[in-house]
């Protein structure tokens, strides 16, 4: 092989390494994550649009900043966040909310498992 093909070559093996690492361990599931959702969020969080709890609606989450439902009273820490809520965003946040915006009113741990956390994120963007 010459220099030039195993240069080629290489670069190929790079891309398709890189390009596995993006990929999810497993397809989310979005009917098993509605049962993490009422599980686990439905106790301060609901699904419907316009009805908070101890906490906000999560209806339509994906793609809405922080501190941005109406009607809802947010802490200081959140109305400074200025995020976007898209599937890394909650990914990270849904691991340990308090690390990733310090002084929310959100006392809850995080999930920590991935599994679980991938199709909660894939159910909350069917809330539309």
């Amino acid at each position: 092989m010459t220099e030039s093909q195993m240069k080629w070559a290489m670069t190929i093996a790079i891309v398709l390494s890189l390009t596995s690492l993006s990929l999810p361990a497993h397809a989310a599931d979005a009917a098993a994550g509605k049962t993490v959702f009422n599980n686990t969020c439905a106790i301060c969080h609901s699904a419907q649009a316009g009805k908070n709890l101890i906490g906000p609606s999560l209806f339509d989450i994906t793609g809405r900043k922080t501190a941005s439902v109406v009607g809802y009273q947010y802490s200081a820490a959140n109305k400074k966040a200025d995020l976007t809520w898209d599937d890394a965003t909650l990914n990270t946040y849904l691991q340990n909310p308090q690390k990733v915006i310090p002084g929310t009113k959100m006392t809850y741990g995080g999930l920590k498992d991935d599994t679980k956390r991938a199709d909660l994120i894939a159910y909350l963007t069917t809330l539309k």
